[in-house]
């Protein structure tokens, strides 16, 4: 795994691409609507290529569910783990605070509208997108905003269904911390242990 070294943290400078836990288990990757409401629903864990393209996943990742992120079995491969709110926030402390890192953390190319960022950082984020989840009212288990939006989960939970991350956005000098639904899907970032 390439990683770039930011201040006392060493990070993964691509989105995370296994489909199988560190003890081998494969983790089921969902295709349609009802698989990924399904396994969200249960509380398991589950992956996708953005709109269920390989393609997409050569250029940004998978994009995981937080049980994939919390599970027991480990995501991130030996010697990684993924990064606390904390570890988040410290990494974003050390690029000036969440008003300016943004631009320090985005590729060069790839955002946008000119969303572009100089990638001082070396953390190269790309707007990978999301997958939502089934919600009566703005959530269909859709996949939106590829192109403009890179979003990646942190280890910590904000309560019992939802849990914490970081976002980058095409029109943003900042970087966002959120919280979402744990059926939801993000990219995901390692740093080393």
């Amino acid at each position: 795994m390439e990683i770039i070294r930011i201040g006392n943290q060493e990070w993964s400078i691509k989105n995370l691409d296994v489909d199988s836990f560190r003890n081998g288990e494969i983790i089921p990757e969902c295709k349609t609507v009802e698989e990924w409401e399904s396994a969200g629903e249960d509380g398991n864990p589950a992956w996708c290529y953005y709109e269920n393209n390989k393609t997409n996943g050569e250029k940004y990742g998978k994009l995981y569910n937080w049980y994939a992120v919390k599970d027991l079995k480990g995501l991130a491969p030996t010697g990684w783990h993924i990064p606390s709110d904390d570890e988040w926030a410290h990494l974003i402390e050390n690029l000036g605070g969440k008003d300016t890192a943004g631009p320090k953390m985005k590729q060069k190319e790839g955002w946008n509208n000119d969303g572009n960022g100089n990638n001082e950082s070396g953390f190269s984020g790309l707007p990978s997108g999301y997958r939502g989840f089934q919600h009566p009212t703005y959530y269909d288990c859709n996949f939106g905003d590829v192109g403009k939006l890179g979003g990646w989960w942190s280890s910590t939970e904000k309560d019992r269904d939802n849990a914490w991350g970081r976002d980058l956005f095409y029109r943003d000098a900042s970087i966002g911390r959120f919280y979402t639904s744990k059926k939801d899907g993000d990219a995901v970032r390692c740093i080393q242990d």
